[in-house]
């Protein structure tokens, strides 16, 4: 039984592999991937901690194929018998590429340099990428998400960051009083700080302009929601999913007296959102 999880039919036509965890499929992982040849694909070393493009939704963000081995099946192996188990499931591999922190093997015992004296083919070994003299990597960009710097986690990007998330019923009083607001329910991908956020959200295939709210709503049932109301339209959305795009961190979540204040707030956010969007 094969440890690799693929979409292709079959492993033995792939002439070029990058490997790597590929969180967040950034600027960095593209350098990568550039490299490969037209039978190359994309083989993800998959620890179960990626919250950036969890799971096969990095399968959006390129082209080439995508095959995934659990690290959990190979932590134990040599960095030889990690390269003896890419041989006999690519028996026509010519080129590996990775990055040049790569580490493989027990204990992260071996490296690119080790993998450069013992394999054949060619070994391309990518050297450091940096924006604005930032070194991409997905840790960094986690931390730029955590603090709620959109933009600068969307410059190593190369795209903006993107959440997938459920449609739950919400507790009504957007349609009620306020704005009304798609519900998600966000499992598995990596949510900004709390605030406010000029966002853009796709409901069937279509991309609305928006603006989103993350955090605990403090000024009315103190519950966690993450909620985006779409600018410009009054059709009642229905979908199970959605997908929802960060642009640019607006305002912190904060307190309001009233629901007449934080309406008033809304609108606001509403009007600087349809700027920054524009």
């Amino acid at each position: 039984m094969s440890l690799f999880t693929s979409i292709v039919s079959s492993t033995e036509n792939i002439t070029s592999i990058a490997i790597g965890g590929f969180d967040g499929l950034h600027i960095g992982h593209k350098t990568l991937f550039s490299k490969l040849d037209e039978n190359g694909a994309i083989l993800v070393v998959e620890n179960n901690h990626m919250d950036l493009t969890p799971k096969r939704s990095r399968e959006k963000f390129c082209n080439y194929p995508f095959i995934y081995l659990q690290l959990d099946e190979v932590v134990g192996m040599t960095g030889e018998e990690f390269l003896d188990l890419l041989l006999k499931n690519f028996p026509k591999l010519k080129k590996i590429i990775v990055g040049y922190d790569f580490c493989f093997g027990k204990n992260r015992g071996s490296n690119a340099t080790n993998l450069k004296e013992w394999f054949d083919g060619e070994v391309d070994i990518v050297t450091e990428v940096k924006v604005n003299d930032v070194s991409v990597h997905s840790r960094q960009i986690r931390n730029f998400i955590r603090l709620g710097e959109i933009k600068k986690a969307n410059l190593l990007l190369g795209r903006e960051y993107e959440i997938v998330g459920d449609v739950i019923t919400g507790q009504g009083l957007g349609m009620r009083k306020l704005y009304p607001t798609i519900n998600m329910s966000v499992k598995e991908y990596l949510l900004p700080n709390e605030g406010v956020y000029a966002t853009r959200t796709v409901v069937k295939g279509i991309e609305y302009p928006s603006v989103s709210f993350i955090g605990h709503r403090v000024s009315t049932d103190g519950s966690f929601a993450v909620e985006t109301h779409i600018l410009k339209e009054t059709q009642n959305f229905q979908a199970e999913q959605v997908d929802l795009s960060f642009v640019e961190k607006m305002r912190e979540n904060r307190y309001f007296d009233d629901l007449e204040e934080l309406k008033a707030q809304i609108k606001e956010d509403i009007e600087q959102a349809i700027t920054l969007l524009k």
